[in-house]
């Protein structure tokens, strides 16, 4: 099957924001990557195009971030994780994703404006402090990032509504997360080569695409090491708000 060079016009800058969210830089500009690339081919056919992406853009994330990481972060939300991507594949003919895209949305929304009103409070001499590791809840958001990150690549939202409020030295959260999604992604492609998703075409292209990908990897890598904690904590939950919104008006657009 040939492939249509305008693809391209869409795929680039899709991958660009796909490559910086891999290198740290918050899961709003990831979500950003299927709509851009579904306006030139159909959504699961974009989503089946990132996903190779995503692997190779891991590799350089997993580089980058390899001396940072929160082992009990890992320990607490991979069981879900994996548990999430086994049920997206036994649903994936039956679930609605845009009614996932909201509630995950929903979700994120609430816990974005929880850390603001709690910066307000902050400022009024009120400080609560960092959450501890519980097992219930990195059940609960460790399977529900799985399961949206099989079904949309939008597991991002639910790992910050965990390990966020954890409070993490900002090297140590991104290395967690960097390490939560590269494990996830892998495990994803071989369901995804059962539902016939990797095909030839959808390979070829997102090998030309690669290299940017992996190249805007280590630009985003780049910035996220040099932010302050002061600064990364700020931007991280403004990028959670951000996706949940985002997730929240595709979720209620495609089902109005």
């Amino acid at each position: 099957m040939s492939i249509d060079p305008s693809i391209y016009f869409a795929a680039v800058p899709a991958v660009i924001l796909v490559g910086l969210t891999k290198g740290g830089l918050g899961e709003a500009l990831a979500l950003m990557g299927v709509p851009i690339l579904a306006m030139a081919v159909p959504p699961v056919q974009a989503a089946a195009i990132l996903l190779p992406i995503l692997v190779a853009s891991d590799v350089v994330s997993l580089w980058i971030w390899r001396k940072h990481n929160d082992r009990r972060t890992l320990q607490f939300l991979l069981p879900g994780g994996i548990l999430g991507i086994a049920l997206g594949w036994a649903t994936s003919a039956y679930v609605q994703r845009d009614a996932l895209r909201l509630i995950i949305g929903a979700i994120t929304i609430f816990f974005a404006l929880r850390y603001f009103y709690i910066q307000w409070r902050i400022r009024r001499g009120i400080v609560a402090a960092p959450k501890h590791q519980r097992v219930g809840p990195a059940a609960f958001f460790g399977t529900l990032a799985g399961y949206g990150s099989f079904v949309a690549h939008a597991g991002g939202a639910p790992f910050q509504v965990y390990a966020l409020p954890l409070k993490l030295p900002p090297r140590d959260y991104t290395g967690a997360a960097v390490r939560y999604f590269a494990i996830l992604n892998a495990v994803k492609l071989a369901p995804y080569f059962a539902l016939g998703q990797l095909d030839t075409t959808n390979l070829t292209i997102s090998a030309t695409l690669a290299p940017l990908a992996m190249a805007a990897t280590a630009i985003g890598g780049y910035l996220v090491k040099r932010m302050k904690p002061e600064v990364f904590y700020p931007f991280m939950y403004t990028m959670a708000l951000m996706a949940g919104l985002k997730l929240a008006y595709d979720g209620i657009a495609s089902l109005v």
